[in-house]
């Protein structure tokens, strides 16, 4: 069984890992793009980027949850399979746009089929022993950090040499190769006797956030992760434009940037993670996690040169502790035959925060950027970020000294 279980895991990364890749290799070019195709310049491409990121987090806000409610009933597998199919698509339309609006198009198609990290969310929880959740968590964080090793700096490379239209080609041939990974090689991990009816009132938006309700813990942290989410756009969808604006980056040196972010949370999430939350426990990982990520934040608000911004990682990459900690702990109050839902809730709640959180930190680095502004501060998307981070922890804080559950909850262990 172990053995079963530690080769499903290594699926499931190998499949997040070309995931992010693909998603990465575009980060770098992205803002150039739009400023080409919107005849623009980069602080006028942040609001555009801001809109991309609305479009897509509204659409997957409205269909992952039908998604997840789809893998309870059919397995996780076939709806992985649909979304990396989906997310090949928009990088076609993207490589190829000619005109801004076809980029919305595309991240329209990547939002309605893009369940592949709720899924594999799913997989995860489905393969692990309760008492192992947090640390399996991490190897999403660890795929994600390797993937942003790998990514973003063969897509700097890329776009540098033949174009910033070339990564997304490249993004949509690993999406493609990743869908015939998982076809060929993943196997299903809900078992038929751990699956459940699909229910298009517990499938919707609203329903499937409403059911978080279900469970003391998950409600309670709901608000924590709100704003955890909405203070991460302060970096996920302000860096490129705020490093090319600020310090006059390359596509080069942002995705050098970012090939550092993704080795600094493979370390973390894949590594100390594994030692650490045993040692100290998940609650602490969480409040020592998201103090770790509030400074990190700060120190990138006030940096003025370049080898700072690189420095600064080191602190807020290492608040990465605190994400599968909550994850752990939130997972560990669902059925296994929920666990899909929860997830596909989860998705919702982050595509959510991703309507409004990329709208207030790009339009913030907007705004203070103009010379107009009434205090001309770049980094002021940052300092937005931290005191949200700030308020979560008092938060998660309150929560789980009231409602935390030591027991790991009312899972049996898998049969994979």
């Amino acid at each position: 069984m172990s053995v079963r279980r530690s080769r499903a895991l290594a699926f499931i990364f190998v499949t997040i890992l070309l995931d992010v890749i693909g998603f990465g290799v575009i980060i770098p070019v992205l803002p150039k793009l739009i400023s080409e195709l919107g005849h623009e310049n980069l602080v006028h491409a942040a609001q555009d980027g801001a809109w991309l990121l609305f479009t897509f987090a509204l659409a997957q806000f409205i269909f992952s949850p039908i998604l997840g409610g789809l893998s309870d009933k059919y397995g996780r597998r076939p709806v992985l399979l649909i979304s990396l199919f989906g997310f090949g698509l928009d990088y076609i339309f993207m490589a190829f746009a000619p005109t801004l609006g076809w980029l919305y198009v595309g991240r329209a198609i990547a939002g309605i089929t893009g369940a592949s990290f709720t899924t594999a969310s799913a997989y995860i929880a489905d393969v692990s022993e309760p008492e192992k959740r947090a640390q399996n968590f991490g190897l999403i964080g660890a795929a994600f950090g390797l993937g942003f090793i790998i990514g973003p700096a063969l897509g700097g490379l890329v776009g540098s040499h033949f174009g910033i239209r070339a990564p997304f080609a490249l993004a949509a041939i690993l999406c493609f190769i990743n869908f015939a990974y998982g076809y060929f090689v993943l196997p299903e991990s809900l078992l038929p006797e751990h699956r459940r009816g699909f229910n298009w009132k517990r499938a919707n938006p609203v329903g499937s956030l409403l059911q978080l309700r279900k469970y003391p813990v998950v409600s309670g942290l709901v608000i924590s992760l709100i704003l955890l989410y909405i203070a991460a756009h302060a970096v996920q969808s302000n860096w490129a434009y705020y490093t090319m604006f600020r310090f006059g980056w390359s596509e080069a040196t942002v995705g050098m940037s970012l090939a550092v972010v993704g080795l600094l949370i493979g370390l973390v999430q894949g590594v100390i993670i594994r030692y650490l939350n045993p040692k100290i426990g998940a609650k602490n990982s969480v409040y020592i996690g998201m103090s770790l990520y509030a400074f990190g934040l700060v120190l990138f608000a006030f940096a003025d040169t370049s080898w700072m911004m690189f420095l600064f990682l080191l602190p807020y990459c290492l608040g990465g502790i605190a994400g599968p900690a909550l994850q752990g702990i939130i997972s560990s109050q669902v059925p296994k035959n929920e666990q899909g839902e929860l997830q596909g809730g989860l998705t919702s709640l982050m595509a959510v925060t991703s309507i409004v959180g990329p709208l207030l930190m790009n339009n913030l680095f907007y705004y203070f950027s103009q010379q107009s502004a009434p205090v001309y501060f770049p980094g002021a998307a940052f300092i937005a970020g931290a005191i949200l981070v700030v308020v979560a922890t008092l938060f998660a804080a309150t929560t789980l000294r009231q409602r935390y559950i030591v027991a790991d909850g009312p899972h049996s262990t898998s049969d994979v």
